[in-house]
């Protein structure tokens, strides 16, 4: 089920909500897990509405870690060997890795094989949603299981709720036990609370409106312009590359708000996962900013295992390239991915050898100037990898690249038809600028880049309005007003990008 979607708007959220907040006041019970079942239940429906069949894997994959986590507490509190925990941890982290491999990179390996072999298997595995993303919270579960000292001890819905909490279930963040569990029990949090409602309704509210209002108007560009490669010029791959550029930010950030707000809505804060990446002045710091939660996890599962920077400088960099290829190949079954990694992860280790060879930037002014052009180009080097994250192979890639450097600041007639086809150029056309468009036809398309650079760069992001704590009228109108132009511009129905993920 999608976030922007008619029955999750209007009927699948609402009734999630009344129906937890009412069995939590009247059918509490011993144990509080009337509200929790519930959750669990629901959370179901919205991952197996559109494919019944993915049910089944998740529970599997849900009931055999929580068997793990159970099985590993026992052993500890009978005081058995460690090797005998670790042995059981080493098959459950098998079991997921398995489950994630045959799912999700079967075809790529095997496509891979019979490229280098000329051999032809025709096997075909679709990927389940999601899987990724409670893959990892899993892991994340059962090791922390195994370095608890007598494990952990839930009961099997509060784990299974956590899995499966739909606001985080597809597309993160990766929310650990420990943020999510304790606050589905804490008691107060089984009310109504307005104000997380309005919270919770703000930031949903400017969610959908950059999904739906921006990044789904942005993807019409992008989308010609990847249709036809071999035609662009300098000035398409410019609008094209920032137009893909502000499409995934404000798709991400929209699915982050809207998870964000849902989570408010039953009185649990997520961790935050967005925060205006595209300000940073490294590539350190854009990884710091963007997709947060993923950052963690290999930082705090894969970077540490692996001896992080405790075993010298070149170790350092190895494990940094490493876990940044990890990362790429967690994005797609795609060599384009891994080389997107790679390059992230190289940029990232030259940093790192910066700083260990003693390169600072200067104090005052002259440091402060310098700054803003690293700033620059971490910027234009993430619009230029973005590009190699969408193109189809590391060969269109390239291609991208020659174009952009061919020269020709002609837009092509495609391109500029779909400029004229967006519902907001059309509005602004029976306003009275139909005149000024046609005599400037790439005028409303550059002035829409600008305004959502500028509000990229120099707005707060939701997080930071969502702290000011001024929720009167004026907020309100908004959310409603965003929900509502959102809900009439839903014809298009698109999924969030890292639904693919």
């Amino acid at each position: 089920m999608l976030f922007n979607s008619y029955i999750f708007i209007l009927f699948f959220l609402p009734v999630t909500l009344i129906g937890y907040f009412t069995l939590n006041k009247y059918a509490y019970g011993r144990n509080g897990l009337s509200g929790i079942i519930w959750l669990f239940l629901m959370s179901l429906w919205f991952y197996g509405y559109q494919k019944p069949e993915y049910l089944l894997l998740i529970m599997i994959s849900i009931g055999v870690n929580y068997g793990i986590g159970i099985l590993i507490g026992r052993l500890k509190r009978g005081q058995q060997s460690q090797n005998k925990q670790k042995l059981i941890l080493t098959a459950g982290i098998g079991f997921n890795l398995g489950l994630l491999f045959y799912f999700k990179y079967a075809d790529f390996f095997l496509d891979s094989i019979e490229d280098f072999f000329g051999a032809e298997w025709n096997m075909e595995v679709a990927l389940p949603l999601g899987i990724s993303f409670f893959t990892f919270q899993q892991i994340s579960y059962i090791v922390d299981c195994y370095r608890e000292k007598e494990g952990l001890d839930y009961h099997f819905f509060e784990y299974a709720a956590y899995v499966t909490f739909f606001p985080q279930l597809v597309a993160g963040p990766i929310v650990m036990h420990s943020e999510l569990v304790p606050q589905l029990k804490q008691k107060e949090n089984k009310t109504i609370n307005f104000d997380n409602m309005s919270r919770g309704l703000y930031a949903f509210a400017l969610g959908l409106g950059k999904k739906v209002l921006i990044a789904d108007t942005l993807s019409k560009l992008v989308a010609v312009g990847f249709s036809d490669i071999y035609s662009l010029n300098s000035g398409s791959v410019i609008i094209m590359m920032l137009a893909y550029t502000l499409q995934i930010y404000f798709d991400f950030s929209g699915y982050c708000d809207i998870a964000l707000g849902i989570g408010y809505m039953f009185n649990v804060e997520l961790p935050i996962n967005f925060n205006s990446p595209y300000k940073a002045k490294s590539i350190s710091e854009f990884w710091s900013r963007w997709h947060m939660t993923l950052t963690r996890f290999f930082t705090h599962y894969v970077y540490i295992p692996m001896g992080g920077s405790r075993k010298g400088r070149i170790r350092t960099y190895i494990n940094t390239l490493i876990v940044f290829l990890l990362s790429g190949l967690w994005h797609g079954a795609n060599w384009t991915f891994v080389l997107w990694g790679g390059l992230h992860g190289l940029f990232m280790t030259l940093e790192k050898i910066g700083k260990d060879i003693g390169i600072r930037l200067p104090s005052g002014r002259l440091g402060k100037l310098l700054g803003l052009c690293y700033g620059a180009l971490t910027f234009l080097f993430v619009n230029i990898v973005w590009i190699l994250f969408r193109a189809n192979s590391i060969k269109d890639w390239r291609l991208i690249i020659e174009r952009l450097l061919s020269g020709g600041w002609e837009i092509s007639d495609q391109l500029s038809e779909v400029i004229k086809k967006l519902v907001e150029i059309r509005v602004l056309e029976n306003l009275g600028l139909r005149g000024l468009f046609e005599q400037y036809p790439l005028l409303p398309l550059l002035a829409l880049l600008l305004i959502l650079l500028l509000a990229v760069f120099f707005l707060k992001n939701t997080q930071e309005k969502m702290a000011e704590e001024k929720y009167g009228l004026r907020r309100s109108l908004l959310s409603i007003f965003l929900i509502v132009w959102c809900v009439i511009s839903l014809s298009d129905v698109s999924e969030f990008l890292y639904f693919n993920f």
